[in-house]
């Protein structure tokens, strides 16, 4: 059985780079939604993995965060554009949480 992609390591890299480029614009989850205009829950839904990006999506969260839709597609292929922690996006989270 195929595993779904929202559930694979790929997945996982690419919601990373989500949040560390996130996180290098000093950008709340707060912020991120205004400029997405949506609620701050969807934004932490989308870093837990829980809710999956479409590619016009991921166009525009890209462009919220001044970050090059490229450059995200690229961690999936070449793992040195990927953020260097191994943590998942889920264990990332949860210990910023707990801060």
């Amino acid at each position: 059985m195929v595993q779904k992609t929202i559930y694979c390591n790929e997945y996982d890299k690419l919601l990373r780079w989500l949040k560390e480029k996130r996180v290098e614009g000093k950008l709340t989850m707060r912020q991120l939604a205004v400029r997405l205009d949506v609620h701050h829950s969807w934004v932490g839904r989308v870093e837990l993995g829980e809710r999956r990006l479409d590619v016009m999506e991921f166009v525009r969260y890209c462009n919220a965060l001044e970050a090059d839709p490229f450059e995200g597609l690229a961690c999936l292929t070449e793992p040195h554009h990927c953020p260097a922690n191994s943590k998942s996006v889920q264990e990332t989270t949860e210990s910023t949480a707990n801060s």
